[in-house]
C-alpha cells in the first residue's frame, strides 16, 4: 500500500522526566507518524495521564516487572494490525524491553536492549539477550517479513561511532564480542541505516550527564535504526536528531516510502 512514514526512536532516560521538557509539543510539531521510545521506567498504572491520551496517536506500553526500570512504547498515527510484546522468553520479557507492531507495509520492533556494564552477568545476560533477538529476527524475515528494528542498542559498533575508542576497549558498550554481535547481525542481512546516508565521524547519540560531555561532543552512537534487507528501497532518509534536548539520548530519524 502506497504510503510515506516519518519515524523517531528515542531513548528518554524516563518517561515522566522528559514530559517535563517538552515531549508532547515535540510530537504534535514535527508531525511524527511514529514514535518509539525506550527506557520509559513506568509500570503503566504510573504513567501520567498526558501521556495515555496524545491526540491522534494510537499508544502502547510494555514495561517491567521491576519498578521505575527499562520499559518501551509506542506512539502511532497509523493503528498496527497487531501489536505483540516481547520474545516468548521469560527471562527477557519480563525486563519490558519489546514492543513489535505489524503494519501492512512493514513489521517494526521497538527494542531497548540490555545494559552490559553492571556486572560480568549483566553482560552474559546481554550477549544472551543479542543472540536470542537474532534468531527472533531472522524467523519473522524467513515468514516474509520486512522489518524496521530500532532502540538503543548499548553498543558502539565501530570506532568511528565514539568519541574515544582506545580508551574504552574494554568497557562494556564497546567491547570486542559486542560488536562482533554487531558485524554478525549486519552480515545476516541487516542494514544500518544511518551509513546508508552518511560515513562522518562525531555523530553520537548518547552524552555522559557527569562531564558535560554533550557540549564538548564527547559521546557514543547506540541508538540505531535498522532495516531488513528486502526493506532497503523503502529507506528515503536516515538521521540522528542531536538538537532535540530532553535526555542523556538524542532521538534517531527514519523515513520510509512505498509507492
Amino acid at each position: 500500500m502506497p504510503g510515506h512514514y516519518k519515524l523517531i526512536s528515542w531513548n528518554v532516560n524516563g518517561v515522566r522526566a522528559v514530559l517535563k521538557k517538552g515531549f508532547l509539543d515535540l510530537l504534535l510539531e514535527q508531525k511524527f507518524d511514529i514514535v518509539c521510545i525506550q527506557e520509559t521506567k513506568a509500570s503503566p498504572d504510573k504513567l501520567p495521564r498526558e501521556v495515555k491520551n496524545i491526540p491522534g496517536y494510537h499508544r502502547y506500553f510494555v514495561s517491567a516487572e521491576r519498578k521505575g526500570y527499562s520499559g518501551v512504547a509506542l506512539f502511532s498515527k497509523e493503528k498496527p494490525l497487531n501489536i505483540e510484546t516481547g520474545m516468548g522468553m521469560e527471562e527477557f520479557d519480563r525486563e519490558g524491553r519489546i514492543i513489535r507492531a505489524d503494519y501492512e507495509n512493514f513489521t517494526l520492533l521497538n527494542i531497548y536492549f540490555p545494559n552490559g556494564k553492571a556486572s560480568q552477568e549483566r553482560l552474559a545476560y546481554k550477549m544472551a539477550f543479542y543472540k536470542t533477538f537474532l534468531a527472533y529476527a531472522n524467523r519473522l524475515v524467513a515468514e516474509g517479513k520486512k522489518l524496521v528494528i530500532c532502540g538503543d542498542v548499548n553498543t558502539a559498533h565501530k570506532e568511528i561511532d565514539l568519541a574515544h575508542p582506545k580508551a574504552n576497549e574494554k568497557i562494556s558498550g564497546f567491547l570486542p564480542e559486542e560488536r562482533a554481535w554487531l558485524d554478525k547481525f549486519l552480515t545476516s542481512g541487516y542494514i544500518d541505516t544511518f551509513r546508508m546516508f552518511n560515513k562522518e565521524g562525531e555523530n553520537y547519540t548518547w552524552w555522559s550527564m557527569r562531564t558535560r560531555a554533550r557540549e564538548r561532543n564527547v559521546g557514543w552512537r547506540l541508538d540505531y535504526f535498522f532495516v531488513s534487507e528486502n526493506m532497503q528501497e523503502n529507506v528515503k532518509a536516515a538521521s540522528i536528531l542531536s538538537k532535540i534536548m530532553g535526555s542523556d539520548h538524542c532521538p534517531v530519524g527514519l523515513d520510509l516510502e512505498f509507492h
